[in-house]
Parts: C-alpha cells; sequence; structure tokens
C-alpha cells in the first residue's frame, strides 16, 4: 500500500495586483514532499510574482496560502525558517571562496561552530563543489556560481526549496548539473517550486506542471497528461533557405496554432487528422515550388502544450 506524501505547499485563490494591473489572479495548487512543481509561463506571466509571494517577499492581496501549515501573510518569521530561495541572480558574495559564502549564510540562519563546519562540509561534498570551495566567487564560472547560490539556500535544511529560473544562461554541463541537485533534492523529500524557461527542463524534472498566462492558470497536470490533452501529431517542416521559410509560413498561415522558429527555419502544425492532414500540406508547399529540407511527423512536447495554452 502507498503512503500518500504529505502536502508542504498549499496555495489557495491567491491574488496580486499593482494599481490596475492584476499580476496573478485567483492561483490554487499544491506541491508534495519530495515533489518538483514546474511553474511555466511566458516573461510577465506572473512566475516571480508568485515566488515572491510564497516567500514573503511580497504580501498576498487576497486568498491564502501556507507552508508546512504556517499561514505565509500572517507567520512570515516561521516561513523563513522552513524554505529556501534561489531567485534570478545570484545573492552570493563575489569577494568571498565558496566556503566564505556557506558560511555567511549559516550564520545568517543561526547556525554556528561545528554544526556548521560539518553542514558546509557534507554540502561541498554532495554536490561536487571541493575543486572550487576556496576559491573567490567572483572567479569562479557561470555554473559553478549559480551551483554555490542554489546550495547556499540549502544551508539549513529547507523543507521546501524555490528556484526561479535557476538554469537560465548556464551551459548544458552546468545546466545538467543543476538538474542532478534539483532531482537529489526531492529524492530526499524537499518539495522544490521551480520555474523555468526551458521546456525541456521542466519535462524532465517537473512531476506536476502548473502553466499561467496573463496571471491566470491555463492549464496543469504531469508533463505526459499535459501532452496528452492536445490529443494530436504535429508536422514539424525544416527549410533549407530564409526565402523557402517565409513562402512556406504565408502558405501555411491559415493553420490554427502554428509555430515558426525563423532562426531555425522550422514550421510546427499541430493536426488532428495525423497523416492525412500531414500529406496535404506537404503537397500545398510542393505544389508552390517551396524547397523543403525534411520534415517529421511527431507527438506533443511541452513547447506545443505552451503554444497552444498561451498567448506567447
Amino acid at each position: 500500500m502507498s503512503i500518500k506524501a504529505q502536502t508542504l505547499i498549499e496555495v489557495s485563490e491567491i491574488s496580486k495586483s499593482y494599481g490596475d494591473r492584476e499580476a496573478v489572479k485567483n492561483l490554487s495548487f499544491s506541491v508534495a514532499e519530495g515533489t518538483v512543481l514546474g511553474l511555466l509561463g511566458a516573461n510577465g506571466a506572473g512566475k516571480t510574482t508568485i515566488v515572491n509571494m510564497l516567500t514573503t517577499l511580497t504580501s498576498i492581496d487576497t486568498g491564502h496560502a501556507s507552508i508546512c501549515g504556517y499561514d505565509v501573510s500572517s507567520q512570515p518569521y516561521e516561513i523563513r525558517q522552513l524554505i529556501g530561495l534561489a531567485g534570478q541572480f545570484a545573492a552570493i558574495d563575489e569577494k568571498l571562496t565558496a566556503r566564505e559564502n556557506l558560511k555567511l549564510f549559516g550564520r545568517l540562519n543561526k547556525i554556528s561552530g561545528r554544526n556548521l563546519n560539518a553542514r558546509i562540509d557534507d554540502l561541498l561534498q554532495r554536490f561536487r563543489m571541493a575543486d572550487f570551495a576556496d576559491q573567490i566567487a567572483g572567479t569562479c564560472s557561470g555554473g559553478q556560481r549559480r551551483r554555490l547560490d542554489v546550495v547556499s539556500a540549502l544551508i539549513a535544511k529547507p523543507a521546501t526549496l524555490f528556484l526561479d529560473e535557476p538554469t537560465t544562461g548556464l551551459d548544458p554541463r552546468s545546466r545538467a548539473d543543476i538538474w542532478e541537485v534539483i532531482e537529489d533534492l526531492a529524492d530526499e523529500g524537499t518539495s522544490v517550486l521551480l520555474t523555468t524557461q526551458y521546456l525541456h527542463e521542466a519535462d524532465r524534472l517537473a512531476d506536476e506542471i502548473v502553466l499561467i498566462d496573463h496571471g491566470m492558470i491555463v492549464a496543469s497536470g504531469t508533463p505526459d497528461e499535459l501532452k496528452r490533452e492536445l490529443n494530436r501529431d504535429v508536422l514539424e517542416i525544416h527549410l533549407d533557405s530564409d526565402v523557402a521559410f517565409r513562402s512556406a509560413v504565408r502558405l501555411v498561415n491559415d493553420q490554427p496554432d502554428i509555430g515558426t522558429d525563423e532562426n531555425a527555419m522550422t514550421i510546427r502544425i499541430p493536426l488532428s487528422n495525423g497523416a492525412v492532414g500531414s500529406l496535404a500540406l506537404l503537397r500545398r508547399l510542393d505544389d508552390a515550388g517551396v524547397t523543403i529540407r525534411d520534415f517529421q511527423v511527431r507527438r506533443p512536447t511541452l513547447d506545443d502544450v505552451f503554444l497552444a495554452f498561451t498567448d506567447a
């Protein structure tokens, strides 16, 4: 018999406005221990505002949110003892070494002496930071600084961790290192709320997805559930020149939810009638003399879900 995981983050109908602009509108979701919730949306959709509200950096206008049973609005001190936060911009002191940064965060969390030193040694070893532990943070690579920023948020062993676009700008190797950190934390029972612009990252890490657009939830579920919900294949066409790309876009622009990538000269067309629809569109391009480099019909990805449910 499976044991249901305890809910650590509970959000009910929270809203936030700035003047006449509603940044977040009546959002509700929950995050259980040992799970990763991916909060997705275009720039300006409200992701960072949600993180700021739940971490007590911004007040909640209406609604209710709790973390480990403590009310975010009325018990901010208790909340801050339970959470870790790595925002979009690293909070480390670049004049200190990695070890000194961890010691600083430990003291801010009122950890000292042998307990703090043992905690730092454990974190440095577990997250493969020993090689740059005594290096000035400002001289570390971007990936090393970002890993230090994430690990600094773990110094007090938080029950919940908020990561706001933790891998933006990192190279693939550094991004994979952060992914491994997040997966290890979830395996140990930490609940993680992750915002990201990389949909393949959410597909890899998130147990549940909440997709927001203009401050409202437009879709939610596991990555597989969201992809199945589209109930359609995607025709992906790759063109071999700018001229061919522009011509192809004009010829298929009557299709709903079309996605284009001018840099990659790629067009993505969702199709409810699969192979039949694909053949008709390919014939349309061929009859017009458009040269296609290659094409494929594939199952939907989170990119397709994102395009289908948002205005992005």
